[in-house]
């Protein structure tokens, strides 16, 4: 049932991501959208599910601790997202 709730979370965050970035926003805009929507949607709760899926295949319980490392991972790479939308230049000098 936890992975029904965290793939859930995971979609309702890429129906969102996608509602929000077909407004007609400009690219910058668009970076910070998914910036946000990875931090904090995609990095937990992706994570948990590759995590314990992973330690579901290879049949050690310990193997889940890749949610540790996943997650921060995950995290920076939406911070890095983020930051480019808001120091990205939409159309500025030449």
């Amino acid at each position: 049932m936890a992975f029904v709730i965290a793939l859930l979370i995971v979609l309702v965050g890429v129906i969102a991501g996608f509602q929000l970035t077909t407004e007609g926003r400009s690219e910058k805009g668009n970076y910070i959208v998914w910036g946000i929507i990875t931090m904090i949607a995609f990095a937990p709760f992706l994570s948990f599910v590759i995590g314990v899926m992973y330690g579901i295949v290879v049949k050690n319980s310990w193997a889940t601790s890749a949610m540790m490392y996943l997650s921060p991972l995950i995290f920076i790479i939406g911070l890095i997202i983020l930051l480019l939308g808001i120091y990205k230049n939409d159309g500025g000098y030449k």
